[in-house]
């Protein structure tokens, strides 16, 4: 009875190790795709994280703040679409810290990733302050740009 049990056991143990050995094949490297993503050795290069936090302007009135983060919206829009933000979102809890959201720019350049958030006009209103810091991550992250319009139905 044992035997009937542990050879199908066996069997399937065995396939599942083959599969998960299957997926943990490297995938081919691509020099040209790296080149053109700026990767270097480990598919790695330089960004700039822009932290959003809160600023010293509180608007009460809805309507103006309303028009600020419509606006806030359409230049992260602009700045994807320009290549010069990878990463963009809020943050869901509050923290100790008041960091709103963030940014990931591609960009090592601090001083442009400056540049580049006080386009904002949330930032130009003082809604939003912004702390700015260096970052190494992979080279393929704004590769999930050109997707996500595939997956969302519409904008916040």
């Amino acid at each position: 009875m044992r035997l009937k049990i542990y050879v199908p056991l066996s069997v399937l143990i065995a396939t599942l190790s083959f599969a998960q050995e299957k997926k943990k094949e490297k995938a081919k490297f691509n020099q040209e795709l790296a080149t053109s993503l700026g990767a270097d050795q480990y598919g790695m290069k330089a960004y700039t994280i822009v932290m959003l936090t809160t600023g010293a302007t509180k608007i009460e009135d809805k309507a103006k703040m309303g028009d600020l983060m419509k606006g806030h919206m359409t230049n992260i829009g602009k700045l994807a679409d320009e290549g010069k933000i990878v990463v963009a979102g809020p943050f869901l809890e509050k923290n100790k810290e008041n960091y709103r959201g963030m940014f990931i720019f591609n960009t090592k350049s601090k001083e442009e990733a400056e540049q580049w958030v006080k386009t904002d006009p949330a930032v130009q209103a003082g809604v939003f302050s912004y702390e700015i810091f260096p970052w190494y991550g992979s080279a393929a992250l704004p590769l999930y740009l050109k997707h996500h319009d595939e997956i969302s139905k519409g904008n916040p």
